[in-house]
């Protein structure tokens, strides 16, 4: 079992609410961390499907036979039981009585903030990280740990990272998007999937990739949803601030696990990586997935966006904190080109310029092994951007 940075966020919940949810893609390991923090919950999976007809037929029944509390797995299969927990746990509130876990984040949002408003403590799951990784002695070269993702599986039994999302990605797409959404031409959205990673790291433009799907524009819209719900993309928003501007206003498109972003775009290797022409933009997209991770691993969630305006100026990713924030650019080249900060000194200045009480700092991220400092800039090497202290850690 790999030790997970979120464990000491989980323990710290359970002292405080009556419930904890661990949220978070499949496989990404949120059994085996619930079931290593609390041994001694009884265990019960919602995927079993005597045990889920038993929490939809009788879930008082259910509830009744777990007075001490349990680990529920996968509770987006009986969401109905939310409702009837909330009565449990408001007649006996002892804090941290009932883990659950889910891999639909936005279904069971809504969900828990109806029915456990107030006594849900929640954490996010995602998986490993370049942090987690390196504390196991599991790290590769930048292309390998890219290739290979994070999840935890293909780490632990060392199977071939091809083989294993061959297999995920099925399950996925004939169990998850099937529970969904009513997705009944499972082909067209295998295509829209693999589009998507085509896309990674760009704006979105809803028509076009409807358009190159077959699809039309709301169900693009829809199926966007989709991958974000069952935490396989995710779209990050433009930075909107008084900077005097003009402003691209459509996300961007990032994936949330590198590796399975490689299996959609059939690279196989991490030589066909380095050389593949969307290194840059997969090199990006695990660069925001991984800080993005570091947040999630703290219990914390900072505002992420990117910055572009019509003029041509963009930094890849802004960390915001409170009044802490951060510009950084993401290079996947192991030398840091010369012209590389220019981007980050005009948005410094345009920054300066507004008198935002904003407390303003830059980092660069790069495909290279030294770490230094250029002025203001914190230059990073692939391997520290889970340990750079973003805003807010």
């Amino acid at each position: 079992m790999f030790s997970r940075t979120l464990q000491s966020v989980l323990l710290k919940r359970a002292k405080q609410f009556p419930v904890v949810l661990v949220a978070g893609p499949r496989q990404s390991g949120k059994t085996t961390l619930c079931r290593a923090t609390f041994p001694d919950h009884p265990y019960r999976s919602l995927e079993a499907p005597d045990v889920r007809r038993e929490a939809r037929e009788d879930p008082r029944g259910f509830l009744r036979a777990l007075p001490n509390g349990a680990v529920i797995d996968e509770v987006q299969n009986v969401p109905e039981l939310l409702s009837y927990l909330q009565g449990e746990v408001d007649e006996r509130p002892a804090a941290g009585r009932f883990v659950l876990t889910g891999s639909q984040h936005f279904a069971l949002s809504e969900t828990v903030s109806q029915s456990l408003a107030g006594r849900v403590g929640l954490c996010e799951l995602l998986p490993l990280s370049v942090t987690e990784l390196a504390r196991e002695d599991r790290l590769q070269d930048v292309w390998g740990t890219i290739l290979y993702g994070g999840y935890p599986a293909i780490h632990d039994r060392k199977i071939d990272p091809g083989d294993w999302f061959s297999g995920y990605v099925a399950t996925y797409v004939e169990r998850d998007v099937r529970q969904i959404l009513n997705v009944t031409d499972l082909v067209a959205f295998e295509t829209f999937l693999a589009l998507a990673a085509a896309r990674t790291g760009q704006l979105i433009d809803q028509s076009r990739f409807g358009a190159d799907a077959g699809v039309s524009q709301p169900t693009t819209r829809k199926w966007l949803t989709v991958l974000e719900a069952s935490y396989v993309a995710f779209r990050l928003p433009p930075f909107f601030r008084n900077l005097g501007k003009r402003l691209i206003k459509a996300p961007k498109l990032h994936f949330f696990d590198s590796g399975l972003l490689c299996y959609l775009l059939r690279i196989r290797t991490p030589e066909q990586l380095r050389l593949h022409p969307l290194r840059g933009a997969i090199f990006e997209s695990w660069v925001v997935s991984e800080i993005g991770k570091a947040y999630r691993n703290a219990g914390e969630r900072a505002d992420l966006t990117f910055f572009r305006d019509r003029q041509g100026l963009e930094i890849d990713l802004v960390a915001e904190m409170g009044l802490d924030r951060c510009a950084v650019e993401i290079k996947s080249g192991e030398t840091v080109p010369t012209d590389a900060f220019a981007g980050l000194d005009a948005f410094a200045a345009l920054n300066a310029a507004t008198q935002e009480g904003v407390s303003f700092r830059s980092a660069l991220v790069y495909g290279g092994d030294v770490e230094r400092q250029r002025g203001t800039v914190s230059v990073l090497p692939w391997f520290k951007v889970g340990d750079h202290p973003w805003p807010g850690l």
